[in-house]
């Protein structure tokens, strides 16, 4: 089976998730992004190096008619920025309303002390956890839309 990285690209962060060996898709880490795509593109490359990686799925933000918009066009220009440092395909994948699933997987975020609003860190950890896990949805839709076209292709004899 290839070994899948999965990414969730923002603008301030990126959420990454790596399948295993068995197709299922699991919230890995969230780097910070920088200005530079070369330290950027080294962050990634050495993730893909140790988890034996050969394929990268980006989840591309399509809006809502399906088209690419201005956000799209950032993640394109992010993927041929760090596409240099990487020693892997790259496939792009639908992520609409990944954010929203990861929400509810995830839950709400946790109040500060005593029931008040969330401090920063709580916010960022909660902000994080999203891009892992929507990086792990992106990942998991790439896996599952491979198996049903191979099962597609399968005959069954009888």
């Amino acid at each position: 089976m290839t070994r899948l990285l999965g990414l969730d690209v923002g603008d301030r962060r990126i959420g990454v998730a790596v399948a295993d060996r068995d197709g299922h898709a699991f919230p890995l880490t969230t780097l910070r992004r920088t200005d530079d795509p070369e330290r950027d593109g080294a962050a990634i490359a050495a993730l893909v190096r140790e988890h034996e990686v050969d394929t990268i799925v980006v989840g591309m933000p399509f809006d809502m008619q399906g088209g690419e918009g201005e956000q799209a066009a950032r993640t394109r220009a992010f993927v041929e920025g760090i596409r240099p440092a990487l020693n892997a395909r790259v496939r792009y994948r639908d992520e609409r309303l990944t954010s929203h699933v990861a929400e509810q997987r995830v839950g709400p975020m946790k109040r500060g002390r005593s029931g008040g609003p969330p401090t920063r860190a709580q916010r960022e950890a909660w902000r994080a956890r999203i891009d892992r896990e929507a990086a792990a949805i992106i990942l998991q839709d790439e896996i599952d839309a491979g198996s049903a076209e191979r099962d597609a292709h399968t005959e069954t004899s009888e």
